[in-house]
């Protein structure tokens, strides 16, 4: 099926989950992921469900009001910068120099 252009606006919010799960969920770009919601949301006639996050999240039971959570939090960081990462960067394109003729040829 052919792919058409559209243009969307969107709260800043929502761009910024859909960057997120487009990275998290390996697509290659926000619009394959919105193809795919889309795609989803007509196979099942309707809109997908909104889930609840109650139970996700735990609380250290030793720390209840949240004393340490920066040091959690930081040393989470510090992990994710530890491990490996993908960097792609570009060549430079170089071109030969010209050379500038001379006025007395």
């Amino acid at each position: 099926m052919a792919k058409q252009a559209i243009s969307v606006t969107l709260d800043a919010a929502n761009v910024t989950w859909l960057k997120g799960r487009a990275g998290a969920g390996g697509v290659r770009s926000v619009s394959e992921l919105l193809d795919q919601l889309v795609t989803a949301a007509r196979k099942e006639g309707h809109a997908p469900v909104a889930r609840s996050v109650v139970g996700t999240i735990e609380i250290d039971g030793h720390d209840p009001n949240l004393e340490r959570a920066d040091a959690a939090v930081r040393a989470l960081f510090d992990a994710s910068l530890r491990r490996p990462m993908m960097v792609k960067e570009t060549t430079a394109v170089y071109g030969a120099r010209r050379r500038k003729k001379s006025r007395h040829e």
